[in-house]
């Protein structure tokens, strides 16, 4: 039996990994140090997904976790030494203004804060509209272009928020890169518990924040018979958010998804519903239900590949995604990972042998 404080240390040091989209080597190698004892292959492609294999019977199912976070990149360091970037991803511009950054090199980590014009010499105007990721710059205490391209700082280079993960009450904790390092700890305790005969494919996919990449290749190489794809969600249980807008609640349990992005997205087979739905309730695991209108998963890349591939979503909630201090309930991915370990015993029932 696994405790919420193995799920914390391992969502811990996932959260603290800096990863962000085509970067995501430092968040593979945890990855890979967790999963390979419980599989009989690992590799890596050539995008960069880790892939991990369990030998069994039909059907084959494929898990899909991303590994990496939103983030920025280095686009222009002008001549006194201030860094201009861009986003590498879905941020909101409110949630970058006066974060601390690392800007990373070979020669490692560099810190930085990320500043734009103060208020005080602002015009009335000026402070009634949301400043602009491109209004703002990053200051690393550098006074010119050429002391800030010593440090090995150039155009390309990725950029991570200095945020490290923190225990609130109760079962809750905040941290950045939730979305999705929550779902890498479900894919992990998962593969942990199950006792599945069927073949096994777990990838930490890569650039799914960027469009879905990495699952992509990985779901056409592998042609999978089935897929599950983890991940997190927006609950409506909060303030600024009413319940008709998103459905899901934290510490409610996992949450399957039905449709998302207004169906722009993923449209889970009636197959899939009820194997994901079935599972649970055969095994006692409250789920929520969703049908979205907003973002979407790697499911979306995995089920239109090839000729379709039946794919489902094991979604947690997890407030304020796509900032540095998201929030959810660690016993959220303990049922989440005990769904998705029952259903992997229960495929051969749903998707034959």
């Amino acid at each position: 039996m696994v405790s919420l404080s193995e799920i914390k240390s391992l969502l811990e040091r996932l959260s603290n990994a800096h990863g962000i989209s085509g970067w995501e080597g430092s968040v593979q190698e945890i990855v890979k140090e967790e999963i390979s004892p419980l599989v009989d292959e690992v590799r890596v492609d050539a995008l960069g997904n880790l892939i991990a294999t369990r030998n069994g019977e039909k059907p084959s199912i494929m898990l899909a976790s991303h590994a990496d976070e939103i983030g920025l990149m280095v686009k222009q360091v002008d001549e006194k030494g201030f860094i201009r970037f861009i986003r590498i991803g879905g941020w909101f511009d409110q949630t970058l203004l006066n974060q601390r950054v690392l800007i990373h090199t070979r020669s490692g980590p560099v810190v930085g804060v990320i500043g734009c014009k103060p208020p005080h010499v602002m015009k009335d105007e000026e402070r009634k509209k949301v400043v602009e990721a491109k209004d703002m710059f990053i200051d690393i205490g550098c006074s010119s272009q050429k002391e800030v391209e010593d440090l090995g700082i150039q155009p390309g280079a990725p950029i991570s928020i200095n945020r490290t993960f923190a225990a609130l009450r109760g079962d809750r904790v905040t941290g950045k890169a939730f979305d999705n390092r929550a779902g890498l700890v479900v894919m992990i305790e998962a593969l942990k518990r199950t006792k599945s005969l069927c073949t096994i494919h777990a990838v930490a996919t890569v650039q799914e924040e960027v469009g879905l990449k990495g699952a992509k290749v990985t779901a056409f190489d592998l042609n999978p018979d089935v897929a599950i794809a983890s991940d997190v969600t927006v609950p409506g249980d909060h303030p600024g958010i009413e319940k008709k807008d998103a459905t899901a609640e934290m510490g409610k349990g996992p949450v399957v998804v039905m449709a998302d992005a207004s169906g722009r997205g993923l449209i889970a087979t009636p197959q899939v519903i009820e194997w994901l739905v079935g599972t649970a309730k055969e095994f006692g695991i409250a789920v929520q239900l969703e049908a979205s209108d907003g973002g979407t998963t790697d499911a979306t890349a995995i089920y239109l590949t090839r000729s379709g591939i039946p794919t489902g979503v094991i979604s947690v909630a997890a407030r304020y995604i796509h900032s540095p201090v998201e929030v959810l309930s660690l016993s959220d991915i303990d049922k989440a990972a005990d769904l998705m370990a029952r259903a992997l015993e229960t495929a051969p029932r749903y998707f034959g042998r």
